[in-house]
């Protein structure tokens, strides 16, 4: 039995025309970090849609809610399996550097889905093409969607797994300048089918987690 009611109308009639203003999906969550025999081996990372795009992505693929607002096991495996199949130009939400460098990841894996609170929330796992010793570590992960499309923010407490090493990690949070909000401004005239000129924008608005082990 689909459950959407109002909301569901709602989210149908906005998108049925046009829409405009950048960022159009508002994603929460965060980045756990992976230390395996003192190498930084992995990224797990959450996001949690907002209730527009949640009923909107639910829609699109035909599934229900169930009567406690969340999903049964057939239409949770379907989503997984959707959600899945990322794109070809899929460019991550957590981009990793250390000294200045970006690290390769490797493509996603291990995708689990559910709804809670009306929201989707999805994770999945990005391991390093090449592991980092964690001995002496600095590192940062910047959590966005280069478009801007998505306005990603972090907003769980970052968790290391499996540290044999003394590591901790902090969460600092965009602090917007003149600037920005000129940039935002622009934005917020393109339409959904629009994408910014300015390359890699949604660097600029970024929340970041700095990583330091000893």
């Amino acid at each position: 039995m689909a459950i959407y009611g109002p909301l569901m109308c709602l989210v149908a009639a906005t998108f049925a025309g046009p829409v405009v203003a950048h960022p159009h999906v508002f994603v929460d969550g965060g980045v756990d970090f992976v230390v395996e025999n003192d190498q930084l081996a992995a990224l797990r990372v959450t996001w949690v849609y907002d209730e527009f795009e949640t009923l909107y992505i639910l829609s699109s693929h035909d599934l229900s809610l169930n009567l406690n607002g969340g999903l049964g096991e057939e239409d949770r495996a379907a989503l997984e399996q959707y959600r899945s199949d990322w794109p070809s130009d899929f460019d991550g939400s957590a981009h990793l550097k250390i000294d200045n460098q970006q690290i390769a990841l490797q493509w996603p894996t291990g995708l689990k889905a559910d709804v809670l609170d009306g929201r989707l929330k999805i994770t999945f796992t990005r391991e390093l093409q090449q592991t980092v010793p964690a001995s002496d570590l600095a590192a940062s992960v910047a959590f966005y969607e280069s478009t801007y499309f998505f306005a990603f923010s972090i907003t769980q407490t970052p968790e290391i797994f499996g540290s044999s090493s003394a590591c901790s990690a902090e969460v600092i949070k965009h602090d917007p300048t003149e600037q920005d909000e000129q940039v935002q401004a622009a934005l917020a005239k393109l339409s959904r089918e629009e994408t910014s000129s300015i390359a890699n924008v949604g660097a600029l608005f970024a929340d970041r987690i700095e990583l330091k082990c000893d």
